[in-house]
């Protein structure tokens, strides 16, 4: 009966993440702070692929595209990561495009529309300032060690925890945002920022995943490789491996 209501739970979220992935905008915590809430001075179309990414002064600026990653960089230097995340999501709609932005949210689609450097900067900021332990290239090299079982994912970077009163091991969603972790602590899974998709189902995160700025190249697919293969299951879980999102 515990596994059924697993099955059961996971079910439930994957249909309500994808319906929402597709139909609901992404919502925005109420910031007095108007910056945070602008947009590019041109049409994305007519902007370069390129990005300025100075960090090497606490007065430097960075800009994606005309896109100021000022408000970012203040976020994270300041441990600031629920702010930060929430930045880090509206940054993305501005960068994949008009559509994106009159929508309020990206579709998986948009994603390739995303310049590789631009993914790369963000994700540069996010790995400077946590000690390699947040960004997209964090979370992907997770992904794949659980040989890109988004369950596995879930579970590994803290996106899901376990139900205490079960007599077996069983996972649910956590309740956003006050049962995520947004201080810098030892206890904290690697990985587990930024967000951005786990609360909207997983075409989006597989997107980005899967972008250029994150293929890797073959000597580090090999070192990733083994890496993974050193690996040992602390124990065995009471979970459906083949549930896919």
């Amino acid at each position: 009966m515990a596994t059924n209501a697993l099955k059961y739970s996971c079910i439930y979220h994957h249909h309500h993440h994808i319906h929402t992935s597709l139909r609901r905008p992404i919502h925005y915590l109420p910031t007095t702070n108007n910056s945070f809430f602008l947009r590019p001075t041109t049409a994305h179309s007519q902007l370069p692929h390129s990005a300025t990414f100075a960090v090497s002064s606490a007065s430097a600026s960075t800009y994606l595209n005309d896109v100021s990653l000022d408000l970012l960089k203040q976020h994270l230097s300041s441990n600031n990561f629920r702010e930060a995340d929430e930045e880090t999501r509206r940054l993305l709609i501005v960068l994949a495009g008009d559509a994106a932005e009159k929508r309020g949210y990206v579709f998986f689609s948009e994603v390739q529309f995303i310049s590789e450097q631009d993914l790369k900067t963000i994700d540069g900021l996010w790995r400077q300032h946590s000690d390699n332990k947040f960004g997209y290239s964090v979370q992907k090299r997770i992904w794949k060690k659980v040989n890109k079982d988004f369950t596995k994912f879930f579970i590994r970077v803290g996106w899901m925890k376990k139900l205490e009163s079960s007599e077996v091991e069983q996972y649910n969603y956590r309740s956003f945002p006050t049962e995520f972790m947004w201080e810098m602590e030892e206890s904290i899974p690697e990985g587990h920022l930024p967000l951005t998709n786990a609360l909207r189902g997983t075409q989006l995160l597989n997107s980005i995943f899967n972008h250029p700025a994150f293929h890797m190249d073959e000597e580090e697919q090999e070192e990733d490789d083994v890496l993974g293969k050193e690996e040992r299951p602390l124990r065995n879980r009471a979970f459906n491996t083949n549930y896919t999102f």
